[in-house]
């Protein structure tokens, strides 16, 4: 192997090397340019829980539109205004507020290490739910059913009603009648006014999926993805 390098003039071992070296350079630009457009513009999700039945299942892969990038520009005049609205599905991140730089660090390492290492704690604190109530509204609940006055109308209408053109199912339980309005899934919930930079997100299994019934209304700033589109399974593609 060795005498084989010797017949190569120094010219050509430099150019070797340097093409090596290239090679190497394109390899990590190809990967840090995946880890940004899979997680600061269109991170792919897989749902892994069945809090969002029966409008979504586990298994089922979506491309989120992300918020991360709004953190750094978020003065500029193209980002005012919340990018989401009530009924959509969104991603929500329950961990300490790190910021962009925090997490793609994070994927960096979980790619280099196939995920046996990275600087979260793990996929626990990360949910997918749908936004019931922007900042400024009045929600309740009655049997299950979210009753919201947005801050700009004196009616109070159903969560469908807001939702806009969006269809969305909800599973009902069915509870015990010794159940009362103090317990978060009774399906019962009082009168509150959302703070100006709070939204109320729910499970569409309004039985005891953590949402904010029992976590109470979350910053817009845990908020950090938006679902765009369903790319499997391959009978449910399309817009969620």
């Amino acid at each position: 192997m060795f005498n084989k390098w010797k017949k190569y003039s120094y010219a050509d071992q430099k150019t070797y090397v340097s093409r090596l070296r290239l090679l190497v350079l394109k390899i990590i630009l190809i990967v840090f340019a995946y880890i940004m457009l899979t997680n600061v513009f269109f991170p792919m999700i897989v749902m892994r829980s069945t809090s969002m039945q029966p409008s979504i299942s586990p298994g089922d892969r979506f491309i989120f539109s992300a918020f991360s990038i709004r953190g750094i520009f978020e003065e500029l005049p193209f980002f005012e205004g919340l990018p989401y609205k009530r009924g959509d599905i969104v991603s929500i991140d329950m961990s300490s507020g790190q910021n962009i730089f925090f997490h793609i660090a994070d994927k960096l390492i979980r790619f280099f290490t196939v995920g046996r290492a990275g600087l979260s704690g793990g996929e626990d604190r990360f949910f997918i739910k749908r936004v019931i109530a922007l900042p400024g509204d009045e929600v309740s609940m009655a049997n299950f059913i979210m009753q919201v006055r947005s801050a700009d109308s004196p009616y109070t209408l159903t969560e469908y009603e807001l939702s806009g053109k969006r269809l969305y199912k909800i599973d009902i339980p069915q509870v015990s009648s010794l159940w009362n309005e103090a317990i978060p899934f009774s399906g019962t919930l009082p009168k509150i006014v959302l703070g100006e930079d709070q939204c109320f997100v729910l499970s569409d299994d309004r039985s005891n999926t953590n949402d904010s019934r029992t976590w109470g209304p979350i910053s817009i700033r845990a908020i950090t993805g938006k679902a765009l589109f369903r790319y499997w399974p391959l009978n449910k593609i399309g817009i969620p």
